[in-house]
């Protein structure tokens, strides 16, 4: 039975003062919530605050990337091994972001993930379509080719205990999101995309809704049979919206 996972991806966000406080209110609204993972990803230079602010607590701690490399000489770069030393688990790869600004392709991208896997880290990949690609009625190819970067090089099993987030680019920090049907259409289309290969593990991967995702879109996106949780942006810097979300997934699952 997969449950939901809801992750807060701070992106360039934060001080010591802003995780110390953050993570304090996140505490305490979710203090006893129970049914849907929680996992956060701070700036680098603040998992080492958080993974001690969270200890004691269901919240989980994640990053927002990794390097290919494992050591050496690669300035500025932070190592798989490093973000398992530190303590992270859940570690974002493929953002649109990432993808867009650093000009990261599939193929790097499905190298990060055999990486973080060799670790015994979780990879949270992000995939989905841009605004034209969606016009154009893309969404389904782009999805299924950012998924194969991985699967035709590492097998359907790479995808057993991983996260995928689905994450159309023209809904991330716009304000619009795709309807719940429409997402679902999505989720189910990786899911059965997966299963082609493997149906066991398709039914297993947890597929995240990513996309403007708020308090107040998030119970109906949960009430959908393949969505597994949110990526959350925005939403996931003020402790009460986040925690509202999660309840949400939390809520869904019981139902």
């Amino acid at each position: 039975m997969r449950h939901p996972l809801v992750m807060g991806n701070w992106k360039l966000n934060g001080s010591k003062k802003q995780t110390g406080e953050l993570i304090e209110g996140l505490r305490k609204e979710l203090s006893g919530v129970e049914g849907c993972g929680v996992a956060i990803a701070p700036s680098a230079l603040y998992l080492d605050q958080a993974k001690h602010a969270i200890a004691g607590s269901h919240i989980v701690l994640g990053a927002q990337n990794v390097d290919v490399n494992l050591s050496g000489a690669y300035t500025g770069e932070i190592s798989a091994e490093m973000l398992k030393d530190i303590g992270a688990k859940y570690i974002i790869i493929g953002h649109s972001e990432r993808r867009t600004y650093h000009k990261e392709s599939d193929e790097f991208i499905a190298k990060k993930f055999a990486v973080l896997k060799e670790a015994g880290l979780v990879p949270v990949l992000c995939i989905g379509e841009t605004e034209a690609e969606n016009e154009a009625g893309k969404t389904e190819e782009v999805c299924a080719r950012q998924l194969d970067a991985v699967l035709e090089t590492q097998g359907a099993e790479a995808f057993n205990g991983v996260v995928i987030a689905y994450e159309p680019v023209w809904a991330i920090g716009t304000g619009k999101s795709a309807t719940p049907a429409q997402a679902q259409a999505v989720h189910k289309f990786i899911r059965s995309h997966i299963a082609k290969k493997d149906a066991a593990v398709a039914e297993q991967v947890i597929i995240q809704y990513g996309g403007s995702v708020n308090d107040k879109n998030a119970a109906e996106l949960f009430t959908q049979p393949d969505i597994d949780g949110a990526l959350v942006g925005g939403a996931s810097l003020k402790a009460d919206a986040f925690a509202v979300i999660v309840k949400a997934a939390a809520a869904a699952k019981k139902a």
